[in-house]
């Protein structure tokens, strides 16, 4: 039998955020290796997911999930909802909105009603045009944690983009960009914001701070555009 020093070296390396040497690490580990195998594919699963190799990931995320739903065991358990959480996660990037939204449900039913898997439903519902469903799942959010910047974030953007209630919607999007004042989405929205507000100047100043965090984003890209133009106007 082998023993846990090759899995050990992993679990350090993972923690270490060197996930390609974690990676190869867990992978090279022999097949006799006394490492629980479910525990092993958990952490493959997660150095695949850091390294944005979301087919391999789902792989070894389903692995775990197939193998400890339903056990009684506290950490299988706990594992098995960052897996559903993960998975959910991968499909909403990868364009796989039903299996997110099976996954994210099944997370609810089990009881799993953090402010994160409602952020995530709200962001399927607005995708799929559904404006008070999606509201409705930030607002849900905001019950569980009314400082989740996600959610903050997300509301007052759909606020703010269906002008509804741009007061409430400012005060969203300022108190999500403190809490994460180096985020593109907070920066973005802020300035979406005060463009809906008719406050040129100011939008234009948070959009361009915004492309200059992520300048590969599409939505930024128009939104301050569309600044640059009403302030040439």
């Amino acid at each position: 039998m082998g023993d846990q020093n090759g899995f050990q070296e992993g679990i350090s390396l993972y923690k270490g955020r060197k996930y390609a040497d974690a990676l190869t690490c867990f992978l090279a580990l022999p097949p006799d290796d006394s490492a629980d195998p479910v525990e092993v594919a958990y952490y493959v699963g997660l150095c695949y997911a850091k390294l944005e190799r979301y087919d391999d990931a789902l792989l070894y995320l389903e692995q775990v999930v197939t193998a400890e739903d339903g056990s009684e065991d506290e950490t299988s358990g706990r594992r098995v909802l960052q897996c559903r959480y993960l998975l959910a996660v991968i499909y909403c990037t990868t364009g796989r909105k039903k299996l997110a939204d099976f996954e994210l449900n099944k997370l609810l039913d089990l009881g799993y009603r953090t402010a994160s898997v409602y952020a995530s439903l709200a962001y399927i519902a607005w995708d799929d045009g559904d404006v008070e469903k999606c509201i409705d799942f930030y607002n849900k959010a905001l019950a569980v944690d009314e400082n989740n910047p996600t959610a903050l974030n997300g509301l007052g953007y759909v606020l703010a983009n269906e002008e509804r209630d741009l007061a409430k919607a400012v005060g969203y999007c300022q108190r999500a960009l403190s809490l994460a004042p180096d985020s593109a989405a907070c920066l973005d929205s802020m300035g979406w914001v005060y463009y809906k507000m008719g406050l040129y100047s100011e939008a234009r100043k948070y959009l361009e701070k915004a492309h200059q965090k992520d300048d590969t984003n599409e939505l930024i890209a128009s939104h301050l555009q569309e600044a640059l133009q009403v302030e040439e106007e």
